[in-house]
């Protein structure tokens, strides 16, 4: 009888890097492959790394020399963004015996296959920036979470922000073709599927390349069967138009959920990050949000202590979010990264103040996040329930409003999978989930 093979996988980084992790875990599935936790002993252990920060470089690296240990005869497999920045250093490191690069995961089972053969290191990569410019096609016929699916859609960015190694890593802008993107999506909802979460490395990118744009691919999306929600990853600010907004208010399927990747709240810091926008547009692509849907959740990104950065320059920062009014915030301490423009900058901020600075917003953003919040009671919602919690004896459902809201419902039902409608009322259960209990329910 014939040992079936193991393999173990390892994702690093972003949601993008999740559904290609995914992708090839279905191709190892397809392969015959039973696949096992990566703690686990395995014939092959796959590892997506991430490159985004000097930190992630040196995860992407402990999880390579951790499925050695874990098996020291297994065949380890490097892929995705460290390969394409660190390749020298991979190929003198030893312990590695597949790299795979960006826009070549498609080719994993042969290049294993390929190393059984010779018993030799193995590799398919090239300049990310200088070869084919063609979109790799990966599908999905299993998402990771019961109700909601990530599909990628595009891949690299053209727009170099100082601080940033990714468009090294990712190469130039690439879109998938949307018939594809709605193939994926029809088998996906046939299975039980009902909000699909469009997702890029540079999302508000799409489409440049092929003629298509972005509102086209969500129409399209929009006409599926069984669909219930289009959600979408993160935007640059000046992909919101006023054409953007007020179509995108014509869809009820669409989710009013937009992560506008801010970085910093104050126009010279944002030349020197090479951002495209100033704080004027930034604040007018949110009024636009604000004038086509009732209550737009307006998520973020703050990066402090940015070289340069000086105490006005930061509390420029800190009045901004109070002008805006973030329904959440993700604070970034800079982090010096290797082959940027900003890591040769003058004036870097020194650890102790990026971390006074980093708490300070955090404390800023958990208020606001809680006012979003509390405007919604007493209003109507509808809700994508997801799975069962306990809080103090009681048996609840959880899961999201259109906003990305999390809610409770007091039940002893399974009610996975149900949309509901009701009036979002009562107490807010959980600090750090900032959970409400949910009255007045229509089944």
């Amino acid at each position: 009888m014939k040992k079936i093979k193991k393999a173990a996988l390892q994702n690093l980084g972003c949601k993008v890097n999740a559904y290609e992790t995914k992708a090839m875990q279905q191709m190892l599935e397809e392969a015959g492959y039973e696949i096992v936790p990566f703690q686990e002993e395995a014939d092959v252990y796959v590892v997506n790394t991430c490159t985004v920060t000097n930190i992630a470089d040196k995860k992407s690296r402990q999880m390579l020399h951790r499925a050695r240990r874990n098996n020291p005869d297994s065949i380890i497999v490097a892929a995705g963004c460290y390969v394409q920045t660190a390749d020298q250093e991979l190929l003198k490191n030893g312990t590695v015996d597949i790299l795979i690069g960006n826009n070549r995961k498609n080719d994993l089972i042969s290049m294993i296959k390929e190393f059984e053969a010779k018993n030799s290191m193995v590799m398919d990569y090239e300049d990310i920036n200088e070869g084919s410019r063609e979109y790799e096609k990966l599908h999905l016929t299993q998402a990771t979470e019961n109700t909601r699916a990530f599909i990628k859609v595009q891949d690299g960015c053209n727009q170099f922000c100082s601080y940033c190694i990714i468009p090294y890593a990712r190469g130039r802008v690439r879109s998938r073709k949307a018939d594809d993107v709605v193939e994926e999506i029809k088998a996906l909802s046939a299975k039980g599927y009902q909000e699909f979460v469009l997702t890029g490395i540079h999302l508000s990118s799409y489409g440049m390349d092929t003629g298509d744009d972005l509102v086209h691919l969500i129409r399209e999306v929009h006409k599926v069967p069984g669909v219930s929600r289009i959600r979408l990853g993160s935007l640059e600010p000046m992909a919101v138009t006023e054409e953007f907004a007020k179509a995108l208010s014509g869809l009820k399927k669409f989710c009013p959920h937009f992560h506008l990747s801010l970085q910093s709240g104050c126009d010279s810091t944002l030349r020197r990050m090479n951002r495209h926008y100033t704080t004027k547009d930034y604040a007018m692509r949110c009024e636009l949000l604000r004038k086509y849907f009732a209550h737009p959740a307006i998520t973020t990104d703050i990066i402090v202590g940015f070289p340069g950065e000086t105490e006005e320059e930061f509390l420029q920062t800190e009045r901004f979010i109070e002008q805006v009014r973030f329904a959440e915030m993700h604070i970034f301490k800079y982090s010096k990264r290797k082959g940027t423009r900003a890591a040769g900058m003058d004036g870097q901020v020194p650890e102790e103040i990026k971390h006074r600075r980093s708490a300070r917003l955090i404390e800023l953003g958990k208020r606001l996040s809680a006012e979003y919040r509390e405007s919604f009671l007493g209003l109507e919602a509808e809700v994508l329930l997801e799975e069962p919690m306990e809080y103090q004896g009681e048996n609840y459902y959880t899961g999201y409003t259109k906003e990305y809201m999390k809610i409770a419902v007091k039940t002893d039902k399974n009610m996975s999978n149900q949309r509901i409608f009701g009036k979002i009322a009562g107490r807010f259960i959980e600090d750090i989930h900032l959970m409400v209990e949910f009255s007045d329910v229509l089944y």
